[in-house]
């Protein structure tokens, strides 16, 4: 397994697991595959989730409401890799859960579920010694994020440290839809694609918070490789029942996907 952008732009989605159902969240992930995600993040539920903005704030409240543990996202994932070996599948989580359910069983548990890789959205690289090791260990991608903020010193560590891709966030704050991408998202892709340097591998980089519409999509394409939905993602789940919700999801991926058939006009 290994993560991989087959399109152009590549499109990671991001999925609260257990909201509104833990069998619902496996078929919306299989849906997004199916509709053309090259990604799915699997969001661990939390009671506090400092980075996220109110609607995935609702869609935590609601998962932990239901007692959605570390162990129910790890099943989700194994379900979603046996069904669809070649999709790229990461566990995005806040380092508590993974503090409470240990280190080391959780990256031995994770990997034989199937993951490619871990997103910690609270860890950053210069504090990161153990997870990384235990992430090397076991043969997953430690994904970091690298935001607007950021300092060189910062992006050239997170650049020597990831596997898979990097998450760069469009602008500083919390996760929600925006009316445009910012010029600071285009500053930072550049910024990390020089922080490669020569002979390092250059890992793709995808861009995050706030992508909510082809338009978003399209921009993105012009200066990164792969786009995150996240937000615009959850509120149509949360819109929609769970068995309505796979269907609804499959066909937003689809009309982002256009931008895919425009590209290639």
């Amino acid at each position: 397994m290994a993560i991989r952008f087959d399109h152009k732009p590549g499109l990671v989605v991001y999925l609260t697991a257990g909201d509104p159902t833990l069998d619902a969240t496996r078929a919306i992930a299989l849906a997004a595959i199916d509709a053309g995600a090259d990604v799915i993040e699997l969001g661990v539920p939390f009671s506090d989730p400092l980075a996220d903005g109110p609607v995935i704030q609702r869609a935590m409240e609601r998962a932990v409401a239901r007692r959605t543990s570390l162990a129910d996202v790890l099943a989700i994932a194994r379900g979603i890799r046996g069904a669809r070996p070649n999709a790229g599948l990461i566990i995005f989580t806040y380092l508590n859960p993974i503090l409470r359910y240990g280190l080391s069983r959780f990256a031995d548990d994770a990997a034989t579920a199937g993951a490619d890789g871990v997103l910690v959205t609270d860890l950053i690289v210069e504090e990161a010694a153990e997870y990384l090791a235990e992430m090397n260990r076991v043969g997953l991608a430690p994904v970091f994020l690298a935001a607007p903020t950021s300092p060189d010193e910062r992006l050239e560590a997170i650049a020597a440290h990831s596997k898979g891709f990097i998450y760069a966030i469009s602008r500083v704050g919390i996760t929600g839809k925006q009316q445009s991408m910012t010029d600071d998202a285009v500053a930072l892709v550049a910024r990390i694609r020089a922080s490669f340097g020569s002979g390092r591998v250059k890992l793709p980089v995808a861009v995050g918070f706030g992508i909510s519409n082809a338009q978003h999509v399209a921009q993105v394409a012009e200066f990164a490789d792969a786009a995150v939905i996240g937000s615009a993602i959850v509120e149509l789940i949360e819109r929609s029942t769970p068995d309505s919700a796979p269907g609804e999801v499959s066909r937003f991926i689809k009309g982002l996907r256009q931008v895919e058939s425009a590209l290639a006009r």
